[in-house]
């Protein structure tokens, strides 16, 4: 299996932290302060989650072309194949709630 998988229980630990931090007062800090804090920022998890995202795709691309060429065994092609649908997976459940959580800030009253 390839390293760089989104897996889900990544996901609700990064959660989970960035949880904690709010829950922590980190949301009470803004300007300057607020960008000292430790650790990633909430873009960097997701450019890291599309980066990882991309690179599985690009594996298993890359293991389906060997297949094809008899360089490859079927089983690492199977789970080539299964690790990018499990990441298309994770990538449009995010998209779904990002959509989700979007349309219920602008049913907010102003």
């Amino acid at each position: 299996m390839a390293a760089n998988i989104i897996n889900p229980a990544g996901a609700a630990s990064a959660y989970a932290q960035a949880a904690g931090r709010i829950l922590d007062g980190g949301a009470a800090q803004s300007g300057a302060a607020g960008a000292a804090q430790d650790g990633p920022s909430f873009a960097d998890l997701v450019k890291d989650s599309i980066g990882d995202a991309v690179d599985t795709s690009k594996k298993s691309e890359t293991t389906s072309l060997n297949a094809i060429n008899g360089k490859a065994d079927v089983v690492d092609l199977v789970t080539a194949i299964n690790d990018a649908e499990m990441t298309l997976q994770t990538v449009v459940a995010v998209r779904d709630r990002v959509v989700q959580a979007y349309q219920e800030i602008m049913r907010m009253p102003i």
